[in-house]
């Protein structure tokens, strides 16, 4: 095995969307960046590959919606950079009953933070979204802001502009081994690194890296059915209708979250998804005897026969995407408790994609030793029992 006798600044493993925009706010600060992938780029054996992501300032936690303050410019700069379109404005219709928590919390988060958001009552919803069946008499959150990302644009976009700015981008390379320490040393299949700095954003595989260094996470890997219905009428749910995104947040009608995305990677196809899934081992992501349990998929059938009349409630498609999730649904962006040269990011449980532009500038503040730019409180490993220390 070939020793890499250069000293890098960063090692950054796992080349989904943390990781690149991680690379690249370290080969910004014209840092010497490697970036290690296991496989073979493009592919679809993680949590960011794909056409399309919803992004919102819609959130609970005043800390998110603060966080996607400077999420939009990181992307618009990206996009300005790249020359690709990376993101649609639609909106982002959030549903539920008058009385929902939720909406209530959202809607004040919004006006906390001046973004501009329309109400809508049960009546205003009909006559505005005739195409959404309202039996129960829901209200609606309208977030202008609100809309479509597109996932597989943005992951090739960041990989080329890392390698422009004098990063090093090498996928097929499975890490084997880290030995922690100044430098810290990176085994892969083929070669080994040194860095002064070490990043780990590797989604489902984390535990596997982190275990031999003495933690281990409390991160549950869940498979995701991802669903594409037919209009019964092509473009009824299309861009060209202005039919926004969509997020229910009654969770009397469905345990967890149902969203959609307007038609648009799949002509005349609506993406609409169940925000749960099934345990799964990243190993075995797309061996389909593996997963036998479609119970979210007979809940959208459901769903979309009772609100969406306008979609044939059976899936014309159906794709599969990695959920990480944490126990309380926060990412974990914090430093190994004993090597304080190793960082961590993981846990993105399903809604990191639209939050990667700061996620990858606070994993770069953290390896070169900066203040960071957030207060990282909600994102300390600390929060969980037991973590914050290392058991060596």
């Amino acid at each position: 095995m070939a020793a890499q006798k250069v000293l890098c600044d960063a090692i950054v493993i796992g080349a989904g969307i943390q990781g690149c925009f991680t690379a690249y706010h370290l080969a910004k600060h014209r840092k010497k960046v490697i970036l290690l992938e296991q496989f073979f780029l493009p592919h679809s054996r993680g949590s960011s590959h794909g056409q399309s992501r919803i992004i919102r300032r819609a959130y609970l936690e005043d800390f998110y919606t603060q966080m996607m303050d400077e999420c939009y410019q990181i992307w618009a700069q990206l996009e300005h950079e790249a020359e690709t379109q990376l993101h649609r404005q639609t909106g982002l219709l959030m549903l539920g009953m008058k009385e929902n928590s939720e909406l209530k919390t959202i809607q004040a988060t919004l006006s906390r933070h001046r973004v501009e958001h329309q109400y809508f009552s049960a009546e205003e919803l009909k006559q505005r979204f005739p195409n959404v069946q309202l039996a129960r008499g829901e209200v609606g959150l309208l977030e202008k802001s609100g809309g479509v990302l597109y996932a597989d644009r943005a992951l090739r976009a960041l990989q080329d502009a890392i390698r422009r700015l004098g990063g090093q981008v090498h996928d097929g390379e499975k890490v084997m081994e880290i030995k922690p320490g100044l430098p810290v040393i990176v085994k892969s299949t083929s070669r080994s690194y040194q860095a002064k700095s070490l990043i780990i954003t590797v989604g489902p595989w984390t535990n596997r890296l982190l275990r031999p260094l003495g933690i281990e996470l409390p991160l549950q890997t869940l498979r995701i059915n991802v669903c594409y219905w037919p209009e019964k009428v092509p473009g009824s749910y299309g861009v060209s209708q202005a039919f926004p995104c969509f997020l229910v947040l009654d969770l009397s009608l469905t345990p967890h979250h149902i969203y959609g995305l307007p038609s648009g990677e799949y002509p005349g196809l609506m993406k609409v998804c169940y925000h749960h899934g099934n345990n799964a081992d990243p190993e075995e992501r797309d061996c389909p005897e593996a997963f036998s349990d479609i119970q979210d998929v007979q809940i959208l059938s459901r769903f979309i026969r009772d609100h969406l009349p306008d979609l044939e409630p059976k899936p014309a498609i159906l794709e599969h995407c990695l959920y990480t999730n944490t126990p309380d649904g926060h990412c974990i962006l914090d430093r190994h408790p004993k090597y304080d040269n190793i960082v961590i990011g993981a846990g993105f449980s399903g809604h990191g994609f639209k939050l990667a532009p700061v996620v990858g500038k606070i994993l770069c503040e953290l390896s070169m030793k900066l203040t960071p730019s957030y207060d990282l409180t909600p994102f300390r490993m600390s929060r969980f029992p037991g973590l914050g220390k290392a058991h060596l």
